[in-house]
């Protein structure tokens, strides 16, 4: 048989991509995206309906070989008391030789490797996250638990579950906030800070293996909904003001910015960097 001359849209055939978060908004996106380049894909979330909700969607919106490379996890991440535990839960089931195979077929043999981690997971800030006067030692721990914590614990066990080569990629999740802060976000600001520093450290400390985070600007998804409480009125009137934010004079699908965690996974020179999808709102 013939060997296919494209090497852009197939430079993930074959690889095992795990997201985690990967059941709505961003992440959801960034699976179907590996997934439409030739990678089996695993969601994780903390809710089971969840990743059985985004499981079934992935497998009904494409053809047969593409639904039979996705799997679903179930992972809680915002337990500080077994976080180490529930990590290494996570990527031993994520790594299992027989996780793509109907349920009771055993393939045995030895762990298959995770090439690549998109890490787009994030409970949702607490209110008082974003007002400095109402601020405790408490809210904020609470609001690093899941968005840096866990990343960091993430980090310190992939040397057992991944392949640690420039083929592969670790990617983190900030946001424009953390270099341009909205008023009442100094909090919510510094978490962002805090993941872009902690990619630049796992960069040196796993490479070759390479670690960078995607920064995106206002997109537009069902956690942005739910922050609203779904009200038409202010809905509408905070997608305005967020699009009058940026130069492109728009709020982003989950799918666009996917396409940067794509990139990031096939590109094996990009390492270290902040790669912003942000429609220029750091110009404005």
């Amino acid at each position: 048989m013939a060997t296919t001359p494209f090497k852009s849209i197939t430079r993930l055939a074959g690889t095992r991509v795990l997201v985690i978060g990967g059941t709505s908004g961003i992440g959801f996106s960034v699976a179907a995206a590996a997934l439409e380049h030739g990678a089996s894909v695993i969601v994780a979330s903390s809710k089971a309906t969840n990743v059985e909700s985004a499981v079934s969607r992935l497998k009904e919106t494409y053809p047969p070989e593409y639904a039979a490379k996705v799997a679903g996890l179930v992972c809680d991440l915002g337990n500080q008391t077994t976080l180490d535990e529930n990590v290494v839960r996570l990527l031993t089931e994520a790594t299992s030789p027989s996780l793509f195979f109907p349920s009771g077929e055993n393939k045995g043999g030895e762990k298959v490797l995770l090439d690549h981690i998109a890490y787009t997971a994030g409970d949702t800030l607490a209110p008082s996250t974003f007002s400095l006067e109402n601020t405790t030692i408490s809210t904020v721990t609470s609001s690093l638990t899941v968005r840096y914590f866990a990343p960091i614990i993430l980090a310190k066990h992939l040397s057992s579950y991944m392949n640690l080569t420039s083929s592969s990629s670790l990617t983190l999740t900030s946001g424009t906030n953390a270099t341009k802060p909205s008023k009442g976000w100094s909090v919510a600001a510094s978490i962002g800070s805090a993941i872009e520093g902690l990619a630049r450290g796992l960069a040196v400390d796993l490479a070759p293996l390479r670690v960078n985070t995607v920064s995106p600007g206002a997109v537009h998804t069902e956690l942005f909904d739910r922050l609203l409480g779904g009200r038409k009125e202010v809905l509408e009137g905070a997608l305005k003001r967020m699009a009058n934010d940026t130069l492109v004079e728009k709020v982003a699908r989950p799918d666009e910015v996917a396409e940067a965690y794509v990139y990031i996974m096939k590109d094996g020179f990009v390492d270290g960097v902040i790669l912003r999808s942000d429609g220029g709102r750091l110009l404005k």
